[in-house]
């Protein structure tokens, strides 16, 4: 019984680590998007353009696809 919470707090703290991840990861390319628009980092401004809004949308929707994809799996594992 201690074995099975054990291994779901671990699996939820790595769930956890990886939807901060997304997050600040996104949160990077969103700054370094920025930058290249704005010619402070050396990238072609369209390069800039594409890394701000993939972050964005990655921001905002990359840690709800994960969590519907976990729960998606949980759901088909149960008998």
């Amino acid at each position: 019984m201690s074995e099975d919470i054990d291994a779901a707090e671990t699996l939820a703290a790595k769930r956890y680590f990886l939807l901060n991840a997304v997050r600040i990861g996104s949160l990077g390319a969103v700054i370094l998007g920025i930058a290249a628009a704005r010619n402070i980092v050396d990238l072609p401004y369209w390069l800039g353009v594409i890394l701000a809004f993939a972050g964005l949308v990655t921001f905002y929707f990359g840690p709800r696809f994960l969590a519907r994809r976990w729960k998606r799996g949980a759901q088909e594992a149960q008998p």
